[in-house]
């Protein structure tokens, strides 16, 4: 990886390490660590941005590219802020942390919120090889990484969007989201972020160091797969909606859309008394 590389890597991990330290801050102030999520979206946003206009690469090219990472990177920090910060408890996740961690939580989220600042850096990749690439924009790869993040972009916006409605009506309260691309995928915002991830692979694919890109989409797909995506969102349904989500779990795709199988009625209640036993 050449100098120049490096140095704009150093300069992208030291400003996440710095943001994650004031986070962490405030997260022991308000004892919430849930704006570490929308932190990290902003982190990525702006070292993305920077790694793009410190480039040498073709100023179109930059120019798009950096234009799609802080469209991104806006509209899912807004989005968490919304729907995990503002009025809502902190979340479940860093609320188990806490409990497990007892006396030593604070020390112990402050290496996390760390870890986070270098998932900023290494998400900070496929941007520096983008920025290197010198070949102008315009090429049917291009214009086809464009496409696919555009209607990725969308169907993650469409996808949230859906789901908050749901939430937002009391009658739904202990139901599943069964409406929109919900209703092909158990993860539709899952799989749509992935692929916005997988449109860099073909607007970084003319430049030189093309092969820093494919890592962070494969390094997401096992996040979202096996990790911290769906693995703790399903537990979490079932614990609070039960068989209804095991309903749609049986008939549902986990992360690709597709058709859904017919759900299984529930078991009838029984309709009167239970006979005597002879």
């Amino acid at each position: 990886m050449p100098h120049d590389h490096f140095l704009i890597l150093a300069v992208v991990l030291a400003f996440a390490c710095l943001l994650m330290a004031v986070l962490w801050l405030v997260q022991r102030r308000r004892r919430d660590a849930s704006l570490v999520d929308a932190g990290w979206a902003f982190g990525i946003g702006v070292g993305g941005v920077l790694a793009l206009a410190l480039g040498a690469g073709d100023p179109g090219r930059r120019l798009v590219v950096g234009a799609l990472i802080a469209a991104w990177s806006l509209r899912l920090t807004i989005h968490l802020v919304r729907d995990r910060v503002i009025g809502k408890p902190e979340d479940g996740r860093y609320q188990m942390l806490r409990q497990k961690w007892g006396a030593r939580a604070q020390p112990y989220f402050f290496l996390f919120f760390q870890a986070q600042a270098l998932l900023v850096a290494v998400f900070t990749l496929p941007f520096l090889a983008i920025a290197r690439d010198p070949t102008p924009f315009g090429a049917p790869g291009d214009w086809c990484g464009t496409v696919l993040w555009l209607a990725s972009f969308l169907g993650l916006a469409y996808a949230d969007y859906t789901l908050a409605r749901w939430r937002g009506d009391p009658a739904h309260k202990g139901r599943t989201c069964r409406g929109g691309p919900w209703r092909y995928s158990r993860h539709p915002n899952y799989f749509c972020e992935w692929l916005v991830w997988c449109s860099y692979i073909l607007l970084g694919l003319s430049g030189p160091w093309w092969w820093l890109v494919p890592p962070v989409p494969i390094l997401l797909l096992l996040l979202l797969v096996f990790v911290t995506g769906i693995p703790y969102t399903e537990a979490r349904a079932l614990a609070s909606r039960g068989d209804d989500y095991r309903r749609y779990q049986a008939a549902t795709s986990a992360f690709i859309p597709w058709f859904p199988k017919r759900e299984l009625d529930p078991p009838a209640a029984p309709s009167g008394p239970s006979p005597a036993p002879s």
